[in-house]
């Protein structure tokens, strides 16, 4: 009997983040030790003070539908957050809370997107941008970066990828997979092209602003002058806050493009939870450092896998200035034959590591760079060492 799907479903990839935690654990249930470091996700707790606010959110009876596009008290609290750290004004109607920060990016893409129209995305990128444009009906243009360039797409790059047909640009700072993060002056060289194009918006994805190792400031594209009626920015609370299951995020945007996103949410999924919308106004009231002690930790653990990994033959290397991910170029091993297997691109190299050494990474080819993986370092050092020294033995 035939399964009469819908194309759109049909052509629609697998997020091969959750595709290889699936794989990590079903070879768990087999009885194998695989330590995961696929998962963008800290293996910290929620802070106490964050869940403290749940609690009392419970017990004050908050269990009723909430407002589509979040309480009031947390869209003040976001426009609080973008004054404080990004030096950004919004208003109430520029806010719109949603379900995750990817419920925040799919909003957009169908409120802005028509069939035909493309959107550039410097590689590598975020694994769901690429299904997320498509599914809206536009279409990823895919602007190469190099590991020499700490995967930053030059304002050259830009120019050239710009058609009649573009409509914005997405890209991640601090970014998923590579940890690279733009300066405010390389945000105003990529800004200086897009005056020249004014029809182009931009999605600024910022959920890993404060997972930042440089010491300076986060830099927002829609802090440069001229670029914050054209930009929406996207953020959450799940990576500096350890708060990936509470699913909130939200963006900042011009009003036009907010009341679409509500417009649409209405729709689909109406509000966020109530219970995560208290917690989320208590976490982004207060400062940042209050979780500095994880990004300390992660600071940590970033410097003993580079040192690590430059230890081992093949593994070419940058130094990633935030979130929790190295992306090596692993192209070395392409066209040679480990333990019996050909390793031909970095999917077959990431399965030989699961297989062989039991540990879980993630092609690099799911996020637009097919010479690389990514490693994940939100895993305690112990288990970072052991994966190293695994890695290195399955290679001899």
């Amino acid at each position: 009997m035939s399964q009469p799907l819908s194309n759109r479903i049909k052509n629609m990839a697998t997020s091969a983040t959750l595709a290889m935690a699936a794989k990590a654990r079903e070879l768990r249930a087999e009885g194998k030790d695989i330590i995961g470091l696929s998962l963008g996700e800290p293996d910290f707790n929620t802070p106490d003070f964050i869940k403290g606010a749940a609690i009392q959110a419970i017990n004050e009876d908050y269990n009723s539908y909430t407002p589509v596009d979040g309480y009031v008290e947390l869209k003040e609290a976001v426009i609080t957050k973008f004054k404080r750290d990004n030096n950004l004004t919004y208003t109430l109607p520029q806010i719109v809370v949603s379900t995750g920060a990817k419920q925040s990016l799919y909003n957009v893409a169908q409120v802005m997107l028509n069939d035909g129209d493309e959107v550039i995305l410097p590689c590598p990128y975020w694994v769901s941008y690429s299904d997320i444009v498509k599914v809206a009906g536009g279409v990823p243009v895919e602007v190469k970066t190099a590991i020499t360039t700490d995967f930053k797409m030059t304002a050259d790059q830009l120019e050239a990828a710009i058609t009649p047909k573009t409509k914005m640009l997405w890209f991640s700072s601090p970014c998923n997979p590579s940890g690279s993060l733009y300066s405010h002056e390389e945000l105003e060289a990529l800004a200086t092209v897009l005056k020249k194009h004014p029809n182009i918006y931009v999605v600024s994805d910022e959920i890993y602003e404060h997972i930042n190792y440089t010491g300076k400031p986060h830099a927002s594209m829609a802090g440069v002058d001229g670029m914050f009626e054209r930009t929406v920015t996207i953020n959450g609370v799940s990576k500096a806050f350890a708060m990936t299951g509470w699913r909130i995020g939200y963006i900042g945007a011009p009003d036009w493009i907010a009341r679409a996103c509500n417009k649409i949410q209405g729709q689909i999924t109406s509000g966020a939870n109530c219970i995560a919308q208290r917690a989320v106004i208590t976490a982004l009231n207060a400062d940042a450092s209050v979780v500095d002690y994880m990004i300390d930790e992660f600071k940590e653990r970033r410097d003993m896998i580079l040192e690590s990994l430059n230890g081992i033959e093949g593994f070419k290397t940058n130094t990633p200035e935030g979130a929790f991910y190295v992306f090596p170029n692993i192209s070395y091993f392409f066209g040679k034959t480990l333990k019996g297997k050909t390793i031909n691109n970095a999917t077959d190299f990431s399965l030989f590591l699961l297989e062989e050494a039991l540990v879980a990474t993630v092609t690099g080819e799911a996020f637009g760079n097919p010479d690389c993986i990514r490693i994940s370092y939100a895993a305690s050092q112990e288990q970072i060492k052991e994966a190293i020294k695994r890695i290195k033995e399955a290679l001899v």
